[in-house]
């Protein structure tokens, strides 16, 4: 299985929307190193990224399903439950959900690391480049 590494940010909901408009307004370029991916605590990363749903990660990298139908047998979880998950984890860049040309979602696994990036420097920093402008 090939690693492919999902940077990810902490940041508060307000530092964010300051950032996300900095960057609108050209104010911001953000650095190639910066996360693309935020949450606003640790506890929204856990519930993301929680026992389950990195098994369920494992599951879909190693044996590639070609449905929804095929990942509910392997998973022995329910397919409504499947799709909810799948589409948070897709909101996130964690996986991808391409339809084969017959319409059957095959999920696809976009991240299998993670790297979390976080501390007072992001808000201090945010702040400080945000009001340089």
């Amino acid at each position: 299985m090939k690693t492919k590494v999902l940077e990810i940010g902490i940041i508060s909901k307000n530092d964010y929307i300051k950032r996300t408009i900095a960057i609108a307004k050209g104010e911001y370029k953000p650095k190639k190193n910066e996360p693309k991916v935020w949450f606003e605590s640790m506890k929204s990363i856990s519930q993301i990224l929680s026992n389950e749903n990195q098994q369920l990660l494992k599951l879909i990298a190693q044996h590639k399903p070609n449905s929804l139908t095929e990942l509910e047998t392997i998973s022995h979880r329910k397919k409504a439950n499947l799709s909810r998950t799948l589409k948070t984890l897709e909101k996130y860049n964690i996986v991808e959900l391409p339809k084969s040309k017959n319409g059957a979602i095959s999920p696809k696994v976009m991240a299998t690391d993670f790297k979390v990036q976080f501390g007072l420097h992001y808000s201090h920093t945010a702040d400080t480049q945000i009001a340089a402008y």
